[in-house]
């Protein structure tokens, strides 16, 4: 409707993957380049994750048509599949005729010897996993035992695995541990940064047809970033609505005022609703966590003590980020007691929960798993988990800080290790732990720094030693307004 408006040959901001669209940019050439050299060089199983609209379908797509000749590619879209369903779907695809009613032990059978012939061809067989973060624990099973076929030097079955956060939560699980120790290769789609976002708008601008100066103000630019989050679904949503409003007003400039109105009309800007649930939620979990400050004074000199809560302790839900799967609600300062509530908090500020001066005593720690991981803790560590969530209590929500590892409680030793290193490589500052629980298990985190935006963290990333860069640490927020 609006491509004669702006020159255009066709539609730019489609957010169906077409690989002639992507962009190299923001660290995704070089992801596709190294997910290449991992499948020609026999790298075994690799892992791509991140978060939903980060670009993962049309990476995968974009690898499926960028792999040399001899690659025999095996694309599964359903994650759905049962154990046995994979078996069948990976045969049909290398054209094995197979009896519906066929033993599992047959089929695994009549692979291998079809993925010896193609080795002896000089052929090589990569699987393609599509959304594997929705895959049954069963089946990633049998993808783990589907990567022990091999000959005496090589792989003879190469596996990419593209998930949301969701399958770095599964992958820590103890059960899932022997998968986990076969990735050889883990590759995150970061969100992109606002320069990407203006670079990304134009090339898919340019590569739509368009020939005039770029057509979105920084202004517009900057209003993309801040309500995309960096997503590039988001991004293709918001600058499709932003030429509609354009064109709609007959301008062929897009400022502020269009992307206002696509962020309107997808509902990007009314974060509130989600903040006041995550504070819902705070509320039903906080009278089952352990605190800090009770177990500092409980486990620090091993004798019950009773210690009042502080007046306005606050309990913040935890920031979502790109990269994990689901909302993470911090260990609070204080138990919840009857009477706690919320205090209604006027525009732009954050919401607090209130709990009202109470002693506590051991008989009054909840016996949740997280109070007993919370126990396992040094007392130095204990002590630096009662700081981070004062922290959290006297910092603006908005603010921003580096994620530099997170894992399950049960890597506890892992996480204090680390700790300790992170305060040797960040002195004068000192890192923070914190503990959170899901609903589903316990994590804990090590983060660092408190910067005014995204952009300032994404900068303090490209500072940090290199031990802790390994990780790939990324930016997230005290409270993360969706």
């Amino acid at each position: 409707m609006y491509l004669e408006h702006f020159g255009l040959s066709e539609v730019p901001f489609r957010i169906t993957p077409h690989t002639e669209f992507f962009y190299y940019g923001a660290n995704r050439g070089a992801t596709l380049n190294a997910l290449i050299y991992a499948i020609v060089h026999d790298e075994g199983i690799v892992k791509v994750s991140g978060e939903v609209g980060s670009g993962k379908t049309m990476l995968c797509r974009v690898l499926v048509e960028s792999l040399p000749p001899h690659v025999v590619i095996v694309y599964l879209s359903n994650p759905s599949l049962s154990r046995d369903d994979i078996l069948f779907a990976i045969a049909a695809d290398l054209d094995l005729n197979l009896p519906l009613n066929a033993r599992t032990s047959a089929v695994v059978r009549a692979l291998h010897e079809k993925l010896i012939d193609l080795h002896g061809q000089g052929r090589q067989v990569v699987v393609l996993i599509d959304e594997a973060h929705a895959m049954p624990m069963e089946t990633l099973e049998e993808i783990r035992l589907l990567s022990n076929l091999e000959t005496s030097h090589h792989k003879l079955l190469q596996l990419v695995m593209f998930g949301q956060p969701e399958l770095d939560q599964t992958l820590a699980r103890s059960d899932m541990r022997q998968l986990k120790e076969r990735i050889t290769q883990h590759f995150t789609l970061e969100p992109m940064r606002q320069d990407d976002i203006a670079e990304y708008i134009e090339f898919r601008m340019r590569t739509a047809g368009y020939k005039g100066p770029q057509p979105f103000t920084p202004g517009a630019i900057k209003l993309i970033a801040s309500a995309s989050l960096g997503l590039t679904r988001r991004v293709n949503i918001l600058a499709e609505k932003s030429l509609l409003a354009a064109f709609a007003d007959g301008r062929h400039e897009i400022t502020q005022k269009e992307v206002a109105a696509a962020i309107r009309d997808t509902a990007y800007d009314h974060p509130r609703a989600a903040m006041w649930r995550k504070v819902a939620i705070a509320v039903a979990v906080v009278a089952t966590i352990a605190v800090a400050a009770t177990l500092v004074a409980v486990f620090g000199n091993g004798s019950a003590q009773r210690m009042p809560a502080p007046a306005n302790a606050a309990v913040a839900p935890a920031p979502v980020a790109p990269s994990p799967p689901v909302a993470e609600e911090p260990v609070a300062a204080a138990p919840a007691s009857p009477g706690s509530g919320t205090e209604p908090a006027p525009d732009g500020v954050s919401p607090r929960l209130t709990f009202p001066a109470a002693a506590a005593t051991v008989a009054a720690i909840p016996k949740t798993a997280l109070a007993a991981a919370a126990a396992r803790l040094s007392p130095a560590a204990q002590q630096r988990l009662l700081e981070t969530r004062q922290w959290i209590d006297a910092t603006d929500s908005r603010r921003w800080f580096i994620q530099l590892v997170t894992t399950d409680t049960s890597q506890i030793d892992y996480a204090q290790n680390y700790l300790t290193m992170a305060d040797r490589l960040l002195k004068p500052e000192h890192a923070r732990l914190y503990m959170a629980d899901t609903g589903r298990e316990q994590r804990i985190g090590i983060i660092h720094g408190e910067f005014p935006s995204m952009g300032a963290a994404y900068a303090a990333i490209e500072k940090l030693p290199p031990e802790l860069r390994t990780n790939s640490p990324f930016p997230r927020q005290v409270l993360w307004l969706e």
